[in-house]
């Protein structure tokens, strides 16, 4: 699909992906010729991807790239100015209560209820989507313990710190068992420890069927824990596909630079090489 901006101002509507056969499945997020400008700005021009249900997947990008606007866009947060986005096949701004229980969400920057304690809003995050007490009451200790959190349980979440509530977030996203989670910076502020466990219990959960969207910079990390990734730049994906497709050979680091292009040029600054 050709981008929506400047040429084409309203792309050609895309119907809801479909199995073509027994052995192809529907994907797990479909986006399709998604775009939004803020302004004079294009942050999305015209993104279209398949996300395979079952992987691990990695979007890298610079800043400014248009990332977390696209995931923003995928899960129903920003409402965009062209197209759309699927999950597992259902519309997500033609039927958004449908596919907002497919999902889990960590949005980048999120604004928690932190008058509440970790646990009493990780039971809310239960509760609001409608899930029995008790199996919330159950699954909320499980998660505070599985991200090392128990012990805080009851401190307010203005109290945590930035990793805390990065975990605390987590949870809430995890309470209902959804199909798809979709995490923008999952471990930015997560000290070494508590990332690893993180790793290992999302690990777990896409060993048993389910679908992580993982948003990050750090391309090490990328690399070794997820099993696709696009690259996106300028509002576009510029390659997507298995890791050592998009890699071809190099790092993925070094494969991020060849495409969205060459680092800053580090002459000069002679000045900081005097003192």
């Amino acid at each position: 699909m050709s981008a929506p901006y400047p040429d084409h101002p309203v792309p050609e509507p895309t119907p809801a992906p479909a199995a073509s056969s027994a052995a192809a499945t529907v994907p797990a997020l479909a986006l399709r010729g998604l775009a939004k400008r803020f302004g004079q700005k294009i942050a999305v021009n015209g993104i279209s991807l398949d996300v395979p249900a079952g992987s691990f997947y990695g979007v890298v990008g610079p800043n400014g790239a248009g990332k977390t606007t696209t995931l923003s866009m995928a899960t129903g947060l920003l409402r965009p100015d062209h197209g759309t986005a699927f999950v597992h096949g259902v519309d997500v701004w033609a039927q958004p209560l449908e596919a907002k229980k497919l999902m889990g969400i960590l949005p980048d920057g999120v604004r928690l209820f932190d008058r509440l304690s970790g646990e009493q809003l990780v039971s809310y995050s239960g509760l609001l989507r409608g899930m029995d007490r008790a199996v919330v009451e159950s699954r909320v200790r499980e998660l505070l313990g599985a991200l090392d959190l128990a012990r805080d349980a009851g401190t307010l979440v203005v109290d945590y710190s930035a990793g805390m509530r990065k975990k605390i977030a987590l949870a809430s996203a995890l309470i209902h068992a959804p199909r798809l989670l979709v995490l923008d910076e999952p471990f930015e502020s997560v000290d070494p420890v508590s990332a690893s466990n993180i790793r290992g219990i999302l690990e777990q959960y896409v060993a048993s069927g389910g679908t992580v969207i993982v948003s990050s910079h750090v391309m090490d990390l990328v690399q070794r824990m997820c099993d696709h990734v696009a690259v996106v730049a300028a509002g576009r994906v510029l390659a997507a596909g298995t890791v050592d497709e998009v890699r071809d050979g190099a790092t993925l680091e070094e494969r991020f630079v060849s495409l969205v292009g060459g680092g800053t040029r580090t002459e000069g600054l002679e000045w900081l090489r005097t003192f």
